[in-house]
């Protein structure tokens, strides 16, 4: 896979598609620890401006893709552009979609999810499995508040997890939480790929609405989102809108490039 240096960090130049099929080349490989994808956006790109744990992370991730066309947008002004842009939201969709498991004499692929408020999970595994019927979730679970702080707790969790051995683990435990949990224990589970997706299994659940489609093509989803959850991302936006221009202007006076 080609990648482009963007922000420190190793982007993986590839489109949905690429992204999809080669996760699920994974899957389908021997491996002695679990490998995992993260999809910083604008948001992430400025809590690792600051955030060794998080940075930490990212660098042992095994795919970046860039969630976001602003990062797009940068990538190309910079000389180092992206095909487009991969949205976790989107990945689940197309990794279903290309799941060679359609074949019914193969094994159907196994899927955990992990993360959003109780019952949440379980919502979206039933619309998981109504419309792709050759995908089965094997398992799912709400942790409590502050479980990452818990040994005890993170313990029950990866036993929970090893005891079904999934093919795929989905997290929705939001950013950085997700990114520094698997960055963590990744060695310590029996799954082939983790997917760190933030709101994804409340969107699959039907409990949260992605913007329509114009708005994510036109680079306006964030807009849809701090509309429906104004008191949790407006603060986060606007701080982000400050940020994330002075981050701009440092990749420029390293590369050279104008903007």
């Amino acid at each position: 896979m080609s990648k482009s240096f963007l922000f420190d960090f190793e982007f993986d130049s590839i489109r949905l598609s690429q992204a999809a099929e080669q996760i699920l080349r994974w899957t389908k490989e021997d491996q002695h620890h679990c490998r995992y994808v993260v999809t910083p956006n604008v948001d992430h790109i400025v809590k690792l401006q600051t955030n060794k744990q998080l940075q930490a992370a990212y660098r042992h991730a095994s795919m970046i893709l860039a969630d976001g066309w602003p990062l797009v947008w940068a990538s190309r002004k910079f000389g180092r552009p992206l095909p487009e842009r991969v949205a976790g939201s989107d990945l689940p969709a197309a990794l279903f979609e290309h799941d060679l498991t359609k074949d019914r004499h193969t094994k159907p692929t196994q899927v955990f999810l992990l993360g959003a408020a109780p019952g949440i999970a379980a919502k979206a595994s039933k619309n998981i499995q109504k419309k792709w019927g050759h995908i089965q979730v094997c398992g799912t679970y709400s942790p409590p508040l502050g479980f990452e702080k818990d040994p005890a707790e993170n313990q029950k969790i990866i036993d929970r997890i090893n005891l079904l051995s999934p093919d795929l683990l989905i997290l929705g435990l939001g950013a950085p939480k997700q990114e520094l949990w698997i960055k963590e224990h990744h060695q310590q589970l029996d799954v082939k790929v983790a997917l760190c997706l933030g709101a994804t299994i409340d969107f699959m659940a039907g409990h949260k609405s992605r913007a329509p489609r114009w708005m994510q093509k036109w680079g306006l989803e964030w807009t849809h989102r701090m509309l429906s959850e104004p008191k949790r991302l407006a603060k986060r936006y606007l701080y982000d809108a400050v940020q994330f221009p002075r981050i701009l202007w440092r990749e420029w006076r390293k590369t050279g490039r104008p903007v």
